[in-house]
């Protein structure tokens, strides 16, 4: 066992202190600095006995948490000390009365949004859920409570190291279900790229450590490349009087492999791994003249892709990202993404929401995209009523858009997320337009509700005080705006009518001479299968239940005798069902294994594969890979339910998956892939197709192997067939 040194502790603490303090000097004013001291002290008195996994002393957590808010962030003296006070109340018995005594109203606030909810959940709500909403709640009082929140979740993410593997993988998920989208749309670039290439660090090492492997080999070629491209550049720039910086960066491993995916294409053939950036510093009001007087230098000297052209100088994005993209074509025929801004746009586009603030006073005026964005979120805070999974998921649809920019018929732009409605439009204008809303003219042109709005669209809506919203109208809208007024409405339709259809029924009983006992519900329930008794009002009132079809011989004894097979489970019994897997490790493949269980067919887990076992409610427990995109959401919202499962060693089992092969077509291609299938390695195979054009196939192959060993010796013999240029495993 490691001996600790408390000296050798107490200066590595200081040291980290001291270098917070370098940080956030320039900022300083009158009695910060002795603030900042007592929040120091504070939170190293409350943690002294505590540690972290990895064994350090508690206090460098909020240390580090601290340092990224000013360091990354760019945040002030308020967030330092609500950073360094972040866990105080959580893990000790200081209460946010005393913070807010000691340290004031807006650090106490902050610090009551961060501390996490403890209690008892509804069954298949997710904590995690109701904390993240109840954080974004603070986010009508101070948005700082979620920028110290990303704080805080880098650094855990950065230190996963020490944590037990079925933890990483939870919080790796969480991380990139929530956290990365909320760091994009907040404007943290660097941020939100670092949690994706560290999620996928924990939950896909392999192909992490091969493509960080690649960039670093590529390293040394690549600085050349870039020091020879900017020269030219350089030396006009100097020459029309420009204060100027360029420096170029590769991208990041997730979004490498993100492309490789979609695209379909190997490491090497991706044209722009890196960006060049150039950051001019001129004045506010010359700023969009610049970056297009440079745009044309850089043209001048390649030949840009007019389709990659990406003008957000004229039209920021909704989180307030300003910049001119552009890609050209170099002298040795590679293409490169070039970014042109000035040096505010580059601290907005680094420090997102934190930078707007200084910017503020700029004289510019009126609402930023990200302001919009965030009073939508206060409004959807606001006005929503669903659980808190169904919460998350409306917040997620409504994080991870790019925007289309449409007009009112008076030339007013609102912008809305891609994939926008005539019916999100309407809402988008006020909610009683949205709820009457017959059609709409795009363009002087009639269109339906669920018409697709696109750039530069101007949109007249048309309504009806007849109109009235259904279910159907879920279909068409995007915004949850839209989503939450009109299940609200038709929330409120429903229980009207159920109101309704409670009273025909009690008339109908009535005249029948039948009691209305639990007992005669449960009857008609099963006797029309339906679930509730709200259920059962509503249909009659609708007409889907016949009121004259209610006769006095549902309830008769025969009928009852029938009838008991339907009754609703008991709620204790469902919960039994659900709850009723220890969380031991489940052993996939094994004869004793007495559980019911099924591989998930979103991504084909096969045996040597990472996985985990997620309990359902109604098909056992369903086998995914850590790295599926459904297990993400799956960890994230559902931990409760989560199982550690590992494969036996049987090699008798058979497993399905899929690869996706490449290369020159010549004859007897095939026959020679089906003979190293099927003969060499004994592989059953379910299906081929495979396509040829122009000289070059494509092909898919369905087969059955024992476990990844099995696979990827198939792959590598398939790869050494003449003609083949890849073959790689899909999902």
């Amino acid at each position: 066992m490691n001996m600790i040194d408390p000296e050798a502790e107490r200066k590595e603490i200081l040291r980290h202190y001291r270098r917070l303090l370098r940080h956030a000097k320039p900022f300083l004013k009158d009695n910060d600095a002795k603030i900042i001291k007592k929040a120091f002290n504070t939170s190293v008195e409350a943690h002294k006995d505590m540690r972290r996994k990895s064994g350090e002393p508690y206090i460098l957590h909020p240390l580090a948490v601290a340092q990224i808010a000013v360091e990354e962030i760019g945040l002030g003296t308020t967030s330092i000390v609500a950073a360094l006070l972040h866990d105080v109340v959580e893990d000790t018995d200081m209460e946010v009365e005393e913070v807010e005594r000691e340290f004031g109203t807006s650090v106490a606030r902050i610090i009551e949004g961060l501390t996490k909810i403890s209690g008892v959940f509804d069954y298949g709500t997710s904590q995690q859920a109701e904390n993240f909403r109840k954080m974004l709640l603070t986010l009508s009082d101070d948005v700082r409570v979620i920028l110290i929140k990303l704080a805080d979740r880098l650094h855990n993410m950065r230190t996963l190291d020490s944590m037990p593997r079925h933890k990483q993988l939870k919080i790796a998920s969480e991380t990139m279900y929530l956290y990365a989208p909320l760091a994009h749309r907040l404007g943290l670039y660097a941020i939100k790229s670092e949690l994706e290439d560290l999620y996928l660090k924990y939950t896909d090492t392999d192909t992490y450590k091969d493509i960080s492997t690649k960039i670093r080999q590529t390293r040394s070629a690549r600085g050349k490349f870039i020091k020879d491209f900017i020269s030219p550049i350089e030396e006009e720039l100097r020459r029309h009087g420009f204060k100027f910086n360029i420096k170029g960066r590769p991208k990041s491993i997730y979004s490498i492999l993100k492309k490789i995916k979609k695209q379909n294409i190997t490491f090497e053939e991706i044209y722009d791994l890196f960006a060049i950036r150039i950051t001019l510093d001129v004045p506010l009001e010359h700023e969009k003249a610049a970056c297009w007087q440079v745009y044309s230098i850089i043209t001048d000297f390649y030949q840009p892709n007019p389709d990659r052209l990406r003008d957000w100088v004229n039209t920021p994005k909704a989180n307030g990202y300003e910049s001119l993209h552009t890609t050209v074509m170099s002298k040795s025929g590679q293409w490169v993404e070039v970014q042109i801004r000035t040096k505010r746009m580059d601290e907005i586009a680094e420090r997102g929401y934190a930078a707007h603030w200084k910017y503020k006073s700029d004289g510019s005026g009126g609402e930023s995209g990200l302001e919009m964005w965030i009073n939508k979120v206060r409004d959807m805070l606001e006005n929503n009523t669903a659980n808190a999974l169904e919460f998350m998921d409306e917040f997620r649809k409504n994080l991870f858009v790019e925007e289309v920019f449409v007009f009112t018929p008076k030339g007013e732009l609102l912008i809305l997320p891609d994939r926008a409605t005539a019916l999100d439009f309407a809402f988008e204008i006020h909610s009683e337009i949205g709820l009457h809303c017959l059609g709409a003219k795009v363009n002087q042109k009639l269109v339906p509700l669920s018409f697709r709005l696109r750039n530069g669209d101007q949109v007249e809506i048309l309504t009806s005080q007849k109109q009235k919203p259904n279910e159907e109208w879920l279909d068409y809208v995007v915004t949850s705006k839209a989503r939450s007024r009109i299940k609200e409405y038709l929330r409120e339709d429903r229980k009207n009518k159920s109101e309704q259809g409670k009273a025909m029924l009690e008339r109908r009983l009535v005249y029948l001479k039948v009691p209305e006992t639990q007992g005669n519900l449960n009857k008609l329930m099963a006797f029309f299968n339906v679930p509730t008794v709200q259920d059962l009002h509503y249909r009659i009132a609708t007409g889907h239940i016949d009121i004259k079809n209610i006769k006095e011989v549902i309830f008769s004894a025969q009928a009852e005798r029938g009838s008991s097979m339907l009754e609703p489970k008991s709620f204790d019994r469902e919960v039994q069902k659900i709850r009723g897997v220890t969380s031991d490790m489940l052993v996939i493949g094994e004869n004793t294994s007495n559980m019911n269980y099924k591989v998930a067919a979103c991504c084909n887990p096969i045996p040597g594969d990472e996985v985990f076992g997620f309990e359902t409610e109604e098909d056992g427990i369903e086998i995914h890979r850590t790295t599926c995109k459904k297990g993400i959401e799956l960890m994230s919202n559902y931990g409760n339910r989560i199982i550690k499962a590992k494969w036996t060693d049987q090699k008798e089992l058979a497993f399905l998956a899929g690869i996706r092969i490449k290369g020159t077509d010549r004859v007897g291609l095939v026959n020679d892939l089906t003979r190293i299938i099927s003969n060499s390695l004994r592989v059953n195979m379910r299906s081929i197709t495979i396509d040829s054009h122009d000289g070059i196939f494509e092909g898919n192959i369905m087969v059955f192997v024992n476990d990844t060993g099995h696979l990827d010796k198939l792959i590598q013999r398939m790869g050494k067939v003449t003609g083949v240029l890849t073959v790689e495993r899909f999902d």
